[in-house]
C-alpha cells in the first residue's frame, strides 16, 4: 500500500531536512511571544561570541538571558529578521551576532570556523498561537530565529497547493506575531507537484507566486519517477549553504513608491535564483574571456536578476580564492536605465558606495573605471567607449551585463542611432542619441564581433528573442555546432 496521506509527505520533508543537519525541535521549545527558540539562541551565541556574553552577564547576571531575548525580539519587530540576521544587534554596549555567512576566501579558518557555527533547527505542527491552538506543518530556523513556514497538501487526498493558499489568506491571522511582516522571510505552500510562496500575509489579499522549476517550457515541474516533483525545495532551496545565500545575498527590503512608507520584502522566483547561480557557478571555474546569453520572457523579473548578477559578480572569487572581476558595468537603453535598473541595481546595495552611476561625461567612465569602481551603471550608447578603456587596462577584469540590447518589448525597436557606436567620447555620443541608426542590437553585435574575444573581460547579454547572431556571439555551441542559450 501507498502510504498518501499528508503526515508522510511531512515526515518525507522533515527527515531529509533532519539527514541534511537539521535538528529537530518540538513546539513547547518555541516561544509564542517572542517568536524564536531560546535555548538556540543561547547555544550559537554561547558557541560563537562567549566573550561578549560573558561581558553581558556581567551586567546582568541572571537576568541577561531575559534581557538578551526581550532586545532581540524587540529589535526584530523594529528592524525585521532579514537585517538581524545581517546585522547583528547591540544591546548595553555588547554587538551580538545572529548568523555568519561564508566567506568569499577560503584564506582566513577563523571565519569559516563561524560560519560552520551555525544551526538550523526544525519543528513539525509549531502551535503559533497564544489565542488558539492553530499549528503550521513545518516552520524552519536558523540560530533560533524564525525564516520559513511552510502548509504541505496532498493532492491523494483532494488537497492541493491551493488548498494551502487557502489556508494561509483565511486560517492565518496577520496579526499573529509569527505572520507580521519581517517577522520570519517567506511562507510556503506546498504540494507533490507544484510550490508557491510570499514575504506578506495580508489575509484574503495575499499574493502568492509560483517557485516552480518550470516544465519543457511551461508552469509546473517535471514529473518525477522515483519521487516527489518539488523535491527540490526541500534537498537544494533548502540546504543550509542555499539559504544562508538566500539571507546574505538574495531577500532584499526594499520600499514600496507610496506616501505611505511601506516596504516589502523580494524574494527571488525559482528561475531567478537558479539563472544567478549558474552563471557565478560558471564563471567561478571559467573565469574571464567568457560569453553568456541568457533569454527571459517577459514579466520574468529581468531587473531584479540583472541586479542580482551584479551584485553576486562583485564578490566572486575563483577557485584559487582570487577576485574574478574588478567591475562590474550593467548597460542598458536609456528609458530602462532611467526608470528602473538603475533604481533596483541601487535598493539590492547592501553597502554604500558599491553602485557607481555613470551620466555625465566620458571622464567620470574613464575614472570610475581606472580606480576600479565595483558595479558601473551606464548606457547602451556609452558601449564603445567601455570596451576602449577595458582594452587599455589589461590588468583588471571586467564583467559587462547587457540589459536588452533591442527593446521590442517596449515598441522601441525602431529607435535611431546614427554612429554612437564607433563615438569616440560620451559627449559625441550623447549628441548622436538623437540622430537616426539601424537597430541598437546589430551595432552591439557589429562591435563586439569587430573586437573580438577579449581575456580581461565577460559577456553577460540579455534577451528575449536573440537574433542568430546574437546567438553565434554570446552562446554556448552545442555538440552539433548550433548555439543555445546558456
Amino acid at each position: 500500500m501507498v502510504d498518501t496521506s499528508e503526515k508522510f509527505f511531512e515526515t518525507t520533508i522533515y527527515q531529509s531536512l533532519i539527514n541534511q543537519g537539521y535538528h529537530s525541535r518540538v513546539s513547547q521549545e518555541y516561544n509564542r511571544q517572542l517568536c524564536l527558540i531560546p535555548q538556540d539562541v543561547f547555544n550559537f551565541i554561547q558557541a560563537t561570541q562567549s566573550q561578549e556574553w560573558q561581558k553581558f552577564t556581567s551586567q546582568y547576571g541572571e537576568d541577561a538571558k531575559t534581557k538578551l531575548l526581550k532586545r532581540l525580539a524587540e529589535t526584530v519587530k523594529k528592524r525585521g529578521i532579514l537585517e538581524v540576521l545581517r546585522k547583528g544587534i547591540k544591546a548595553n554596549g555588547c554587538r551580538f551576532h545572529l548568523a555568519y555567512f561564508k566567506p568569499v576566501t577560503s584564506l582566513n579558518l577563523e571565519t569559516q570556523k563561524l560560519y560552520q557555527a551555525n544551526s538550523f533547527s526544525v519543528i513539525r505542527q509549531l502551535h503559533y498561537s497564544s489565542k488558539n491552538n492553530n499549528s503550521l506543518d513545518l516552520v524552519l530556523f536558523l540560530n533560533g530565529l524564525p525564516l520559513f513556514t511552510a502548509e504541505l497538501k496532498n493532492p491523494l487526498k483532494r488537497q492541493t497547493v491551493e488548498d494551502a493558499i487557502k489556508q494561509y489568506r483565511f486560517n492565518r491571522d496577520s496579526q499573529e506575531r509569527l505572520f507580521n511582516f519581517g517577522v520570519c522571510l517567506s511562507h510556503f505552500a506546498v504540494d507533490p507537484n507544484l510550490v508557491y510562496m510570499t514575504t506578506q500575509l495580508q489575509g484574503k489579499n495575499t499574493y502568492f507566486l509560483p517557485f516552480n522549476q518550470g516544465n519543457n517550457h511551461g508552469a509546473g515541474n517535471p514529473v518525477s519517477a522515483c519521487g516527489f516533483s518539488t523535491a527540490y525545495l526541500w534537498e537544494k532551496i533548502w540546504h543550509q549553504d542555499s539559504v544562508l545565500d538566500l539571507v546574505q545575498n538574495f531577500i532584499t527590503q526594499v520600499d514600496i513608491e507610496d506616501d505611505k512608507g511601506k516596504k516589502t520584502l523580494i524574494f527571488p522566483r525559482y528561475h531567478q535564483l537558479d539563472t544567478v547561480r549558474r552563471l557565478l557557478a560558471d564563471a567561478k571555474v571559467n573565469n574571464t574571456g567568457q560569453s553568456y546569453l541568457i533569454q527571459h520572457s517577459a514579466g520574468s523579473g529581468k531587473s531584479n536578476t540583472i541586479a542580482w548578477l551584479a551584485h553576486g559578480l562583485c564578490s566572486l572569487h575563483n577557485t584559487l580564492d582570487n577576485r574574478v572581476f574588478d567591475s562590474i558595468i550593467v548597460i542598458s537603453d536609456r528609458r530602462v536605465l532611467d526608470r528602473q535598473l538603475q533604481q533596483t541595481i541601487r535598493q539590492f546595495e547592501q553597502t554604500l558606495g558599491v553602485v557607481e552611476n555613470i551620466d555625465k561625461t566620458s571622464r567620470q567612465l574613464k575614472e570610475a573605471l581606472e580606480s576600479g569602481k565595483n558595479i558601473i551603471v551606464t548606457t547602451l550608447q556609452k558601449f564603445p567607449v567601455i570596451v576602449d578603456q577595458i582594452q587599455q587596462l589589461q590588468g583588471k577584469k571586467f564583467a559587462v551585463i547587457i540589459d536588452e540590447a533591442h527593446t521590442s518589448q517596449t515598441g522601441e525597436s525602431s529607435q535611431k542611432l546614427k554612429t554612437v557606436l564607433t563615438a569616440t567620447t560620451l559627449e559625441q555620443a550623447e549628441v548622436e542619441d538623437k540622430e537616426e541608426s539601424a537597430d541598437l542590437e546589430d551595432k552591439i553585435l557589429a562591435e563586439a564581433q569587430k573586437r573580438g574575444r577579449i581575456p580581461n573581460l565577460s559577456y553577460f547579454a540579455f534577451t528575449a528573442t536573440p537574433k542568430n547572431q546574437t546567438l553565434e556571439l554570446f552562446g554556448t555551441k552545442q555538440s552539433d555546432g548550433s548555439y543555445a542559450p546558456f
